[in-house]
C-alpha cells in the first residue's frame, strides 16, 4: 500500500516540512534529513484515479536518468522510493528562482536575453554531453543557481540514449510542451539532441518579443502547422532585436535539424561572440514566407518525418596562436594539424585564439610603436593565419583575449565555451623556458580536454595531453 504523504511524516528517514508546489504529474515537498546538510525536495508522482498513465512512465523515466547525471547544471540525485510502497524522488533543493519568474518582464533586452540563451545552451551541452535530450524545454523547467549557473529540471519526458525508451515503447502520441515542442519531437522522434535547441529557440523568441512563436496549440493539427508555417521574425515585431540575434534564433526553428547547430555548444558560442555570428538572409528578414511557399512546404510535409541525422561529430577545436613569436615552420605544421582535424570532423568549429599579455604593474598602452591599435592588429594577424586553411565563414571565430597569464587566460576559455580540443604549439627551448615552465605545458596539464602540442625538427616531440 502506498503510503500517504503529508506534513510531519517520516519516509525512509526524510522528514516532510511542508508542500511548497502542486503540479500537473507531481507535488513537491521540503524534506529532512540528518545525512545531508543541503536543502532537500522531494518530488512524489500524482498516482489519483484518472490520472494519465504518462505521470507513472515519465516518473520512472525521470528515476533512471536522474541518478545517472552530474554537474551543477542538474539537481544533485540523492534518494527514490519503490512504486510499491512510496515513489518518491528526492534531490538537492536549487536555491534559485525558475526563468518563468521572468514572464511578467517580457520582452526582455535582446543582450539579456543573448546572456540567458547562452547559459541555458551551456546546460544543453552538459546534458548532451551525458547521453541525455531533455525534450521539455520550458521557462518552468530552468533554474537559475545563485552563482548564475542554469540548471534543467524535471525529466520525465526526457530520453537517454543508453537505456530504453519507455516514452516511447508505451505511447504513440508526443509528449512535451506545445509552445516549445520541436517538429521531429512531434512527428514521435525522441532521440535529437537539437531538439532541445529548437525549444531553446522558441524561449528565446518569447524572451525578446514576449509573443510565443508558434502560440499555444492544443491539437496535433496546431502542433504540425510549425512544420510548414513559420513564424514571424522577430525584428518583425520588435525592431531593436539585432539582426544577428535573429539569425541565431531562426536557425535554432528550422524545420529541418540538420540546419539547426550542431551541437548546444557552438550555438552558446555565437550567442557569446555576437560579432562573430554569419548573417544570411535570416537576419534581414520581417514577414513570414509567402502563402504559397508554405504551402508548397505542407504539401511536402511527409518527407521531414525522416529528418537528417548529424554526421559525426561537431566538436569545437580551438588553436593558440601567437603569430608574432612562430616560425613559418612551426605555422604550416599547426596549419596541418588543424586541417586534418577539420577534415576529419565537417561539422566542427575552429576557434583561433591570441593572448595580448598585460603588464602585471602598471598601465598597458592599447596601440602598438606604430600607433595601431593592438587588439585589432591581433584579429587582423589571426584572420591572415587562418586564411590557408580555407574553411567558411561560419566555422571559424577569432577570439584576443587580455590576460596577464596566457595559460590561464587559454584555459578559461576551453573551459567556458566546452572545447574538444586545444591545437596550439611549444616555445623554442631556452633557459627562461627551463626555468619557468612554458605555456603548452601548464595547458596540457591542466586543461578539461585534449591539448595537442605542435614542435618542429629540433624542438622534440610533439605529443597530446
Amino acid at each position: 500500500m502506498v503510503a500517504r504523504i503529508e506534513t510531519g511524516r517520516v519516509i525512509d528517514g526524510f522528514l516532510v516540512d511542508s508542500q511548497i508546489h502542486r503540479g500537473g504529474m507531481a507535488t513537491l515537498w521540503s524534506v529532512r534529513h540528518d545525512a545531508y546538510s543541503i536543502p532537500l525536495i522531494m518530488k512524489v508522482p500524482r498516482l489519483a484515479e484518472g490520472e494519465d498513465p504518462a505521470v507513472i512512465v515519465g516518473f520512472e523515466m525521470e528515476q533512471m536518468i536522474l541518478p545517472r547525471l552530474t554537474g551543477v547544471h542538474v539537481p544533485r540525485f540523492i534518494a527514490s522510493g519503490d512504486f510499491k510502497t512510496t515513489p518518491y524522488i528526492v534531490m538537492e533543493r536549487i536555491d534559485g528562482p525558475t526563468l518563468h519568474k521572468r514572464l511578467p518582464d517580457l520582452p526582455l533586452p535582446p543582450a539579456e536575453v543573448a546572456d540567458i540563451g547562452a547559459r541555458v545552451a551551456t546546460a544543453l551541452d552538459a546534458l548532451h554531453r551525458q547521453q541525455v535530450v531533455h525534450l521539455d524545454v520550458k521557462p518552468s523547467n530552468i533554474m537559475v543557481r545563485p552563482t548564475g549557473e542554469m540548471a534543467l529540471v524535471d525529466f520525465g519526458l526526457s530520453r537517454h540514449l543508453q537505456l530504453p525508451d519507455l516514452m516511447d515503447e508505451e505511447f504513440r502520441v508526443p509528449y512535451g510542451t506545445a509552445p516549445y515542442m520541436a517538429p521531429e519531437q512531434i512527428l514521435g522522434q525522441r532521440s535529437e539532441p537539437r531538439s532541445d535547441l529548437f525549444s531553446l529557440g522558441a524561449l528565446m523568441y518569447f524572451f525578446v518579443t514576449g509573443i510565443r512563436p508558434f502560440g499555444d496549440p492544443q491539437g496535433m493539427k496546431g502542433l504540425k502547422k510549425r512544420l510548414w508555417r513559420d513564424p514571424v521574425p522577430p525584428r518583425g515585431i520588435k525592431p531593436d532585436c539585432p539582426p544577428w540575434l535573429q539569425e541565431i534564433i531562426l536557425r535554432c526553428l528550422e524545420v529541418n535539424p540538420a540546419l539547426r547547430h550542431p551541437t548546444a555548444a557552438q550555438l552558446a558560442l555565437d550567442l557569446r561572440n555576437p560579432g562573430q555570428v554569419q548573417l544570411t538572409a535570416r537576419a534581414e528578414r520581417l514577414e513570414q514566407d509567402g502563402f504559397f511557399t508554405a504551402w508548397r512546404r505542407r504539401l511536402d510535409i511527409d518527407q521531414l518525418i525522416h529528418v537528417e541525422k548529424p554526421s559525426g561529430d561537431a566538436p569545437i577545436v580551438m588553436v593558440a596562436i601567437d603569430p608574432a613569436t612562430q616560425s613559418d615552420a612551426v605555422a604550416d605544421a599547426m596549419r596541418a594539424n588543424v586541417r586534418h582535424t577539420m577534415s576529419a570532423m565537417p561539422n566542427a568549429r575552429l576557434a583561433c585564439v591570441n593572448v595580448l599579455k598585460l603588464r602585471r604593474i602598471g598601465m598597458d598602452s592599447t596601440l602598438d610603436e606604430e600607433g595601431e591599435n593592438k587588439h585589432m592588429q591581433r584579429l587582423i594577424e589571426l584572420r591572415h593565419w587562418a586564411r590557408p586553411l580555407g574553411l567558411g565563414e561560419g566555422q571559424v571565430t577569432y577570439h584576443v583575449l587580455e590576460a596577464v597569464s596566457p595559460a590561464t587566460a587559454i584555459l578559461e576559455f576551453a573551459r567556458s565555451n566546452h572545447i574538444d580540443q586545444i591545437v596550439m604549439s611549444a616555445r623554442a627551448r631556452s633557459t627562461m623556458r627551463s626555468l619557468l615552465g612554458s605555456v603548452s605545458g601548464e595547458v596540457a596539464a591542466e586543461a578539461p580536454c585534449s591539448v595537442t602540442v605542435v614542435r618542429t625538427r629540433g624542438d622534440g616531440e610533439g605529443g597530446e595531453g
